[in-house]
């Protein structure tokens, strides 16, 4: 089954799976790569972070997330006492870095690894798991929509940087609404909803979004 496919019974949206992880990533590495050679120096859309530094610091979240949840003792009250370092004062403080001498060839295949830690820890744990996240205790298909969001975020940002589209589709945006943002219009296509619930993008009739955040609690069955 594609991730597109990915509907309930009741005919929502469904779950966010391993799988829309693993298709988020590849979205975003595909988008990305044409532009390997360009100035990935320059700002990351309205981010004061460069290209690069979004670049590392979507590998750290996809990490950091497959981490926390995949752990053999999940922690549900911290976070894992990683060690950072930030390429500059202004830049994110990531664990997961790329190295330089080998260019934005590497940073995407850094992208990429950090994806298929999440995809295999999404597919594997147990969704009795609870883990961390200061935007609430969540569960193995809340971490993994949590990567989903970030990742085609973070694209976003660095195809509006580098000059390249980034539009990815409807069923895998209103999967991660649905799962990450119970108060999100219903009236509005998925990505354009996304991207104005994150303070990215514009909806007619409504106020831009500011400060912004979703919502991580596990499902109620």
């Amino acid at each position: 089954m594609s991730a597109e496919s990915n509907t309930s019974s009741a005919g929502g949206p469904g779950p966010v799976t391993a799988d829309d992880v693993a298709h988020a990533v590849h979205l975003a590495v595909a988008a990305l790569a044409p532009v390997v050679k360009g100035d990935w120096s320059v700002p990351a859309g309205s981010l004061e972070w460069t290209c690069w530094e979004t670049g590392e610091h979507l590998a750290d979240d996809l990490f950091a997330y497959a981490a926390r949840i995949g752990s053999l003792a999940p922690s549900t009250d911290e976070q894992e006492p990683y060690g950072f370092s930030r390429r500059r004062p202004q830049g994110p403080a990531n664990t997961i870095t790329a190295d330089l001498d080998v260019g934005t060839a590497g940073l995407l295949q850094v992208i990429e690894s950090c994806g298929g830690l999440l995809v295999a820890v999404v597919r594997a744990t147990p969704a009795s798991a609870r883990a961390h996240h200061v935007f609430g205790v969540s569960d193995p298909e809340g971490f993994g929509a949590m990567g989903v969001v970030e990742t085609l975020l973070h694209a976003h940002d660095m195809a509006l940087g580098l000059g390249v589209p980034f539009d990815p589709p409807a069923g895998l945006c209103a999967r991660v609404l649905h799962r990450l943002f119970p108060d999100a219009p219903g009236d509005s296509a998925p990505w354009p909803t996304l991207l104005w619930l994150t303070g990215r993008g514009e909806l007619p009739g409504r106020e831009r979004v500011g400060k912004w955040r979703w919502y991580g609690a596990p499902r109620a069955t």
